[in-house]
């Protein structure tokens, strides 16, 4: 979501072959896959194509046989972060590669780090060739350890290690002095581990470049031991000692507070070569101390104080040449930076998102460079509720109003997607659901930003059939009526299910009662009326929920609102075209009414035209005419002159799907009131919109029913002229797409 440019053919191509696994391969014996033919691919691309398969969740012990073949796939950078992978399948497909970086993170198979080690160490250009290696989230079982001719096989047996990520592991004290032997050691991340002790760190003190140790629960040493510990180590660049705010009480992290206040006051000539340092979520830090430390730090450039009450210390803002980065929550920068640094860390990303929540409520110009960071931690934490809550209020309000109008199409379509996931994870709770509904609630993102519209209308549906809370029915309400309009597998859904159906009708008979004219009961008009079109059994079902009952009652309570008069007229004229569904419509009082709209002149033109539009189709069928033959003839006698005094309107006032319902009311023998409703309505959207119409009037046989009607002896002059409009309009509109045509071949 970048950009809105189109994708590396390199990726397009790889995406391809992922889909295509099945047809390009062939199985062996053990159900794994291989390839049936491949050119040698180019390394790098290789490594792409493990990667793309782990990111699509296609990466498990099957398809990840097609790298076996060395010659043809051969990988130096491989990741199978968060695969499914067994340790037979890793040592099967990645152990003969000569690996320079390798990514176990959070392995979900039966791998254990012990398991990587030691395939990685029976390859004996592995033990020299990789360089960076992350067993992040994995056990490192370290008892189930292979032993190799009787020598225990370690970390220490690959030598080449430059880089390893243990973090969240079952790491020991012990595993850890093996770890520290390794000749070239330069970064070490220890995170959220078991360890007591770093005094292992002083084996690699003339190596050690970066260290991250983040939430080290379960140290025990005090702060001189420990800080005798990191002054030793002479190279060391970066360091995080930060801790998890939310998990420590007024006890725990004490020791490591104290270690880094000292750190802070101490001399520059303690971790000389530092220009690094993270202390986020240390709560007990002051600004004396920082100021101290900045003071003496010409060449720091990061500086981690998120969650320490610091971040906003006078000294980082008052000093102009100072250009250090820093995570924290004073302002816009600081918040976006923690965002970027701590994608992985929910204790902070919580932290920064409450912040970026508060400094985006008044936002007046698009950000979205921070929306692209919102969607990243949303996307890196899919199963925390804390995370979501907070992430999707902020999205809403970095896409608010014309916000999202002016940001990337690629990026909201993105962020729409991941809110729909967001929905369908944490179906019951409130508040997520109507941050998510909030920005779903936008006419442009509704109508013009690509995303599954099927599933968001679904998942939509689904909260408003288990909850009441008005606001959050009024949004509902209104994507569902937008939606439907636009898709059609989901307006057949819709209008073949008959709980939609109560529910939407339930909505009008709540505002009904109070008698309010607002959105909701206006969305839910909407969305009934486009249910029903040209859709006989949303009809029926609209019948046998009682709603043509509610709709006589909603008529005559809402006698001044023409904005809701029109929209239940609508709803009756789709009722009306369908034959089998007239005789509901044949009530002696509900008619009258109709026709008193009909004929008064103060009433909307568009009103006017939905009462005539269901008098033209219930009495173009005399045998089905149940009433008084008397009335029968007023209303075709009103019919007329009534049209004949509408004015031509500019507005777009209906759209029609298909003119078929229209053909019946062509037809030469029907009287004059029926044919002059059937004219003036297709003149009308006709003369607006050619473009959309032109093709429907070939193609529906209207064009032939027209031209009958002009010929006609016994047409009237009225309905001649209009007919004649018509036919005038689509010939225009056809010469002139044609010398368009013919200009742009020439």
């Amino acid at each position: 979501f970048d950009a809105d440019g189109p994708q590396a053919l390199v990726g397009l191509c790889l995406a391809q072959v992922c889909c295509s696994l099945d047809a390009l391969c062939s199985r062996r014996t053990d159900g794994s896959m291989s390839l049936i033919w491949a050119p040698p691919f180019p390394q790098e691309m290789a490594d792409q194509l493990l990667h793309m398969m782990a990111t699509k969740g296609l990466l498990n012990d099957t398809t990840i046989g097609i790298f076996r073949n060395c010659k043809e796939l051969r990988l130096r950078r491989a990741s199978i972060r968060c695969s499914p992978v067994s340790a037979e399948a890793f040592h099967l497909a990645l152990c003969p590669h000569r690996l320079q970086e390798l990514d176990a993170s959070w392995v979900s198979g039966s791998l254990s780090g012990a398991n990587v080690i030691s395939g990685l160490a029976s390859n004996k250009e592995c033990r020299s060739s990789l360089q960076k290696l992350s067993l992040n989230g994995l056990q490192l079982d370290w008892q189930a350890v292979v032993v190799d001719k009787g020598v225990r096989v370690g970390f220490s047996s690959l030598q080449g290690l430059r880089a390893l990520n243990i973090a969240n592991t079952d790491l020991t004290d012990s595993v850890l002095e093996d770890i520290c032997t390794l000749p070239q050691l330069e970064s070490l991340d220890i995170s959220c581990s078991a360890i007591s002790k770093l005094t292992a760190l002083l084996e690699c003190k003339n190596t050690l470049r970066s260290l991250t140790a983040h939430r080290l629960r379960q140290l025990d040493m005090s702060p001189a031991k420990l800080l005798f510990v990191l002054s030793q180590l002479h190279v060391l660049r970066h360091l995080d000692f930060s801790d998890d705010h939310f998990a420590v009480d007024d006890s725990d992290g004490r020791d490591g507070d104290e270690t880094m206040q000292q750190l802070l006051e101490g001399s520059p000539h303690v971790l000389p070569s530092l220009v690094s340092l993270d202390i986020s979520g240390r709560k007990r830090i002051t600004e004396a101390a920082v100021r101290a430390f900045v003071e003496a730090r010409s060449g720091l450039a990061f500086l981690g104080l998120l969650a320490t009450g610091v971040s906003s210390c006078e000294v980082l803002s008052s000093q102009k040449n100072l250009k250090v980065r820093l995570t924290g929550e004073a302002n816009e920068e600081q918040v976006c930076e923690a965002l970027r640094r701590y994608r992985d860390r929910e204790c902070f990303i919580r932290e920064a998102l409450i912040h970026l929540y508060n400094l985006t409520m008044d936002i007046d110009t698009p950000q979205p460079d921070m929306l692209k960071l919102v969607l990243r931690v949303m996307q890196s934490h899919p199963s925390s509720l804390h995370v979501h809550l907070v992430a999707t209020a902020c999205a809403f309000n970095l896409t608010t109003q014309d916000l999202a109008e002016a940001m990337p199409v690629s990026l909201l379509s993105s962020t729409v997607t991941q809110l729909l996931y967001t929905m369908k994870t944490f179906p019951n709770h409130q508040q997520v659901q109507k941050n998510c509904l909030l920005m779903l609630c936008s006419d442009y993102i509704l109508q013009d930003v690509p995303f599954d519209k099927y599933l968001a209308a679904t998942l939509v549906i689904n909260w408003l059939s288990s909850h009441e809370d008005p606001t959050l029915q009024r949004m509902a309400v209104a994507v569902i009526s937008i939606l439907v309009a636009k898709v059609m597998t989901l307006l057949t859904y819709c209008a073949l299910n008959v709980f939609i159906m109560k529910q939407l009708l339930a909505i009008v008979q709540q505002k009904a009662m109070v008698g309010v004219v607002d959105s909701t009961l206006k969305f839910a008009l909407s969305a009934l009326w486009n249910l029903t079109d040209e859709m006989p059994a949303a009809a029926r079902n609209f019948i046998e929920c009682q709603g043509l009952e509610l709709y006589e009652e909603v008529l005559e309570s809402y006698c001044t609102e023409p904005s809701i008069q029109q929209k239940l007229l609508g709803l009756l004229n789709n009722i009306a075209e369908v034959e089998e569904m007239q005789a509901h419509l044949m009530e002696e009082d509900l008619l009258e009414h109709i026709l008193s709209l009909l004929q008064d002149s103060q009433v909307e033109v568009g009103v006017r035209y939905f009462a005539g539009g269901i008098l033209a189709h219930l009495t173009s069928r005399p045998e089905a005419w149940t009433l008084d033959e008397e009335l029968h003839t007023t209303i075709l006698k009103q019919l007329h002159a009534s049209i004949m005094t509408w004015t031509h309107m500019d507005r777009e006032m209906v759209s029609y799907r298909s003119f078929r319902p229209f053909c019946p009311l062509l037809q030469t023998c029907q009287p004059s009131g029926v044919q002059l409703w059937a004219v003036w309505a297709m003149q009308l959207v006709c003369s607006q919109n050619m473009s959309h119409y032109s093709s429907m009037l070939e193609k529906e046989g209207v064009t032939e029913l027209l031209k009958a009607l002009a010929a006609h002896p016994d047409t009237h002059s009225d309905i001649k002229g209009l007919s004649e409009s018509i036919l005038s309009m689509a010939e225009q509109h056809q010469s002139h797409s044609g010398a368009s045509n013919n200009h742009a071949g020439s």
